[in-house]
């Protein structure tokens, strides 16, 4: 008999916003995780097809000393040239969409209930459509620069083109079926996290129904 298949969460959201934080409480609950970033981080592993393509295409200064791709070099090399990091996107996505599946297969096969999958450009590669719901994690701009700064290093022009790269915050928010402000305290965010717990549990009760998105989002 076929395992059940998990209800899917697509989480996302702006720019040094909290998805992380995020995804280890519903972890805690007992979601399944995947994240885009391992997977990221799997495809270009040395040897894999991906690491010779970009070896060969960006060079020898984006390899560490540890023979892996440094990646921070390779995202500084990329970010102001839109057509070097749509190379680099040509390379490394089929292979995260690859795993990504697999990845979907293992945790079907292992009877995950709900499968959460942290993914920072879910609207801009195209994938709303592969969620039952579309989580969106939020936070005013400042704070998240003062993240960014803090777990990144990230001085503030970096920070605001690196967001203005991506879909606006409020675009965001219009296309998810929930909304996390994560603008206060950890223990907000706790609460938050709780009470989308149990909206993903009903709505998976439901009929995988999460509700109208593209209207106003539910808000935690």
């Amino acid at each position: 008999m076929n395992a059940p298949i998990p209800y899917r969460v697509g989480l996302t959201g702006t720019v040094a916003a909290g998805k992380s934080a995020v995804a280890r409480r519903l972890a805690a609950f007992g979601a399944t995780i995947i994240d885009s970033d391992e997977l990221a981080r799997e495809v270009v592993r040395p040897g894999s097809p991906a690491f010779h393509q970009i070896r060969e295409v960006f060079g020898e200064g984006v390899i560490g000393p540890d023979g892996a791709v440094d990646r921070a070099a390779l995202a500084r090399g990329v970010f102001a040239d839109d057509e070097a990091r749509a190379r680099l996107e040509r390379i490394s996505h089929a292979g995260i969409r690859e795993l990504r599946a697999r990845r979907v297969a293992e945790a079907t096969a292992a009877g995950a209930r709900v499968l959460v999958e942290e993914i920072p450009l879910l609207f801009e590669v195209g994938l709303a459509h592969d969620y039952d719901m579309i989580v969106v994690v939020d936070a005013p701009a400042e704070a998240r620069a003062t993240r960014a700064r803090r777990s990144r290093g990230w001085d503030a022009e970096r920070f605001r083109a690196v967001d203005a790269a991506q879909l606006s915050g409020p675009e965001k928010r219009r296309r998810a079926h929930r909304v996390l402000d994560n603008a206060g305290e950890p223990e907000q965010l706790d609460e938050a996290v709780r009470e989308l717990w149990e909206a993903i549990l009903e709505a998976a009760a439901r009929g995988r129904d999460p509700g109208a998105a593209g209207a106003e989002p539910d808000h935690a």
